[in-house]
């Protein structure tokens, strides 16, 4: 058993976040475009996978064993445990895709301390892409040559902005089909790149706004340290700094308050 760190000392709790996420690499390529994928529909209509179940099941027996005193909240298996320093998984975000055989899925992993999450770690092991991020400690990336440093993109203007919308049915079901109309119509490029990836690609300085509805916390908590710490800003879709308002909109921080402005005219 390992004792829980210092609060004002997150290095260990990214060195297992890290360790977590091989252990959910482990479990959820070993079953990606498998012919054999049993897939089950939940309650909510959503899809479901034995990859999902034995990923989140993998990083929980870890948490449980090494941070006993920590709470978890997961997709598949919910809470357990305080909230005080709670651990937020998603084993596989964009089911949808893994499913399909479409490798932009990956694993999301956080640790929130007080609400806020602190640390995160996502993992595509399909694409051999990884990220990292600590409050303080900056956002990184692994390379062929080691971790890179991330950082936003300088965009200043909405003329020159690249955005991500995730869905049109998000959008028009939330009731904001209108306003993303006239994103489109403002911004330089507009694309639907879905799920974790377009968080990534942000912090990466790639696109300068991502926004979603029907966000839960684990779809969103593990991006939340990694774009901040990489320059750019996330709150929710009404400017709000919380994860769960089951809504987001991040950006690369310079044109938050623009993106804030078009998306509320």
């Amino acid at each position: 058993m390992t004792a829980s760190p210092r609060a004002d000392d997150l290095s260990p709790d990214l060195a297992l976040a890290l360790r977590l996420a091989d252990a959910a690499d482990e479990q959820s390529l070993a079953r990606f475009d498998s012919p054999d994928l049993r897939i089950s529909t939940k309650a909510d209509n959503s899809h479901v996978t034995d990859a999902d179940l034995a990923t989140e099941r993998a990083i929980r027996a870890i948490i449980e064993a090494e941070r006993p005193d920590d709470g978890i909240f997961g997709e598949e298996f919910g809470s357990q445990g305080g909230a005080q320093r709670q651990w937020i998984i998603d084993p596989i975000d964009g089911t949808a895709n893994f499913l399909r055989g479409v490798p932009l899925w990956g694993t999301m992993i956080a640790l929130a301390i007080d609400g806020v999450p602190q640390v995160g770690v996502v993992s595509m092991p399909a694409l051999g892409r990884r990220w990292w991020a600590t409050t303080g400690g900056g956002a990184w990336t692994a390379t062929d040559t080691g971790p890179r440093r991330l950082s936003t993109s300088s965009v200043s203007t909405l003329d020159d902005a690249s955005v991500s919308f995730q869905s049109i049915a998000q959008w028009s079901e939330s009731g904001h089909l209108d306003h993303l109309l006239a994103l489109a119509g403002r911004v330089w490029r507009d694309r639907a790149y879905g799920d974790v990836f377009a968080y990534m690609m942000l912090a990466e300085g790639r696109l300068e706004m991502v926004a979603e509805f029907g966000v839960k916390e684990y779809d969103i908590a593990a991006a939340v340290p990694i774009v901040r710490e990489a320059g750019g800003r996330m709150t929710s879709f009404d400017g709000a700094e919380t994860i769960s308002a089951q809504s987001t909109l991040a950006s690369n921080g310079i044109l938050h308050d623009a993106f804030l402005a078009l998306l509320h005219d």
